[in-house]
């Protein structure tokens, strides 16, 4: 009584011929289009971290550390802990270290802290307290390192030590 021909069961279309392109278009829908970056307002206060895997726009507060790809401070933005990125562009304030490949410090920007850097650009009008080193790849190192192994070690050496410490300066008459 009820017979159910094998084009009727399902109510899909044929294929066609355009369908490639409109696959293409599916296809390109379908993939993540390029990151803007996250913005945190001026009227936003952020009392932790900030991680991004993208470019981050702090034009707000931020207590905390701060890791992205990409970080602008804008002139309203001030972050107090470490900031850690690819690229730093700073027009605002950072009370805190800097490790990046790339830092600009723009006209206006007020850094207090030390910059571990690939490369470093400050603008006039730019005030920076702390301070530099340069190193291939500044974001593989977890802290600035000091110049000596140890200090303790220095001073308990005994004078006229030809170690490396002493650099042939003696204290002793003789």
């Amino acid at each position: 009584m009820f017979t159910k021909n094998k084009n009727q069961e399902t109510n899909l279309p044929e294929p066609t011929k355009g369908a490639p392109a409109q696959d293409a278009i599916r296809g390109a829908a379908m993939k993540p289009a390029a990151r803007a970056a996250s913005i945190i307002c001026a009227d936003m206060k952020i009392n932790g971290s900030v991680i991004s895997e993208g470019a981050l726009q702090i034009d707000g507060v931020v207590d905390g550390d701060v890791t992205a790809t990409d970080i602008t401070i804008g002139a309203s933005g001030f972050i107090t802990g470490e900031v850690k990125a690819e690229v730093v562009k700073v027009k605002g304030k950072i009370r805190g270290s800097i490790r990046a490949r790339k830092v600009e410090l723009e006209s206006g920007a007020h850094v207090k802290g030390d910059i571990v850097h690939a490369s470093l650009q400050i603008q006039s009008n730019a005030v920076f307290e702390g301070q530099v080193k340069h190193a291939d790849d500044p974001l593989k190192d977890t802290g600035p390192k000091g110049a000596a192994p140890s200090a303790a070690n220095e001073s308990a050496s005994p004078v006229g030590h030809s170690g490396p410490a002493s650099f042939g300066i003696s204290t002793s008459a003789s």
